[in-house]
Order: C-alpha cells, then sequence, then structure tokens
C-alpha cells in the first residue's frame, strides 16, 4: 500500500492517524494537488487526497472509506465497531467532525482563495461557513458530556475523526478560540495529542 497525502489536510491525517494506531505499515506520498502533474489526479479522477494505492494499482478514496478498510485489515486496535448502535454511534461522530471540516474548509477557500479580489469575496457565505462550525463544536461538547472518550472505554474513529477536526481549526482558525468555549473538547483534545499518533501528524507551521 501506499498512501497518497498533503500534510495540510485534516482528511489525509485522519487516516494517518489510523495507520499507525492500526500499526500498518506504510509509505507516505507528499502531494501537490494543485500542481498540473499532481499524483492524486492520476489516481482519483477527483484530484483530492487522501488516496490510497493497493498493491495491485487500485485506488481508494475518501477519508471514511479509507479508514474503514484500513480498519478491516487487522484485529489490532479496532476503532469502528462491527455492527449495529454502537457501529452508528461512532460513524455519526465521524459524520460531525468531517462536516465541521467540510464547513471550515469551504470558509478557508472563500477568504483565502489565490487570486481572488477581497471585493469578489462573501462574508456571508464565511459566516454561514463558521455558523456551522460553531453549531457543530456545540453539539459535540454536549453530547462528549464527562465521558473519557467520544464513545466507549476506549479510543474509537470518533475521537480520532474530531480530534482532526478540531487540529484543523487550530491550524487554519486560530481566532475561534474553541478552547475558551469547550472545555471538555479541549480535555480529549489534550490526551489526544500526547498519542505519538495526533502528535506526530500535526500540519506543518
Amino acid at each position: 500500500m501506499k498512501l497518497i497525502g498533503t500534510a495540510t489536510s485534516p482528511f489525509v491525517r485522519k487516516v494517518r492517524i489510523v495507520l499507525a494506531e492500526k500499526k500498518l505499515d506504510c509509505p507516505y506520498v507528499e502531494d501537490d494537488v494543485m500542481a498540473p502533474d499532481s499524483l492524486a489526479a492520476r489516481h482519483n479522477p477527483l484530484g483530492k487526497v487522501p488516496c490510497l494505492l493497493l498493491e495491485g494499482g487500485e485506488a481508494v478514496f475518501d477519508s471514511r472509506v479509507i479508514v474503514e478498510y484500513l480498519d478491516a485489515l487487522s484485529p489490532v486496535g479496532r476503532l469502528i465497531p462491527a455492527a449495529g448502535r454502537e457501529r452508528m454511534e461512532v460513524k455519526q461522530w465521524e459524520a460531525l467532525a468531517d462536516g465541521l471540516l467540510d464547513a471550515a474548509v469551504l470558509a478557508r477557500q472563500e477568504s483565502h482563495w489565490p487570486g481572488r479580489a477581497e471585493d469578489e469575496r462573501s462574508p456571508a457565505w464565511i459566516a454561514r461557513q463558521l455558523g456551522k462550525v460553531e453549531a457543530a463544536l456545540a453539539l459535540m461538547e454536549r453530547q462528549l458530556g464527562e465521558r473519557p472518550w467520544c464513545h466507549g472505554i476506549h479510543m474509537s474513529l470518533a475521537d480520532v475523526a474530531l480530534g482532526c477536526a478540531l487540529g484543523y481549526l487550530d491550524f487554519r482558525f486560530p481566532q475561534l478560540d474553541w478552547r475558551q468555549r469547550h472545555p471538555r473538547l479541549l480535555k480529549l483534545h489534550d490526551k489526544l495529542m500526547a498519542r505519538p499518533s495526533f502528535a506526530d501528524t500535526r500540519p506543518p507551521q
């Protein structure tokens, strides 16, 4: 296997953390998805990362599909419950964290897209997307409560997805200062960042 990605992508980070937690050996290849000769575009018609290349040359995308495949490869450190309500709850956390990221990325692109003049940007669109971010954070804070993990008594994919979402906000939106308003999320975030899988995949500053 080989993982194609970019170090600034929270979705790539999610896959890299899962690889580390599952103790799966998979070379990582940094790619510039905006370049005309992007490696990702050769294997993914959407030109997006992460993209996982299998031994036979097949490409797997996007991050949700990749992490599900990786979790099934080895019984070590299972991150996704096999079935039923438990599986649904973990996948729901992932969907919420990924949805937060989708909104944050759209806000980032609207405010920083290269070549776009200031008067061509939409403050209303940015505010709408950041409103989704704030709503997702508030729900996560309530749902987490006093539990040690998002779901169950062990770390799961829910925690991985949440940690990547919070990390991206720190990276791209430090002005949001989510820590002051969401102390329960902060406590879990700090616990996750103590793990080598999270510490070793921090986006470059």
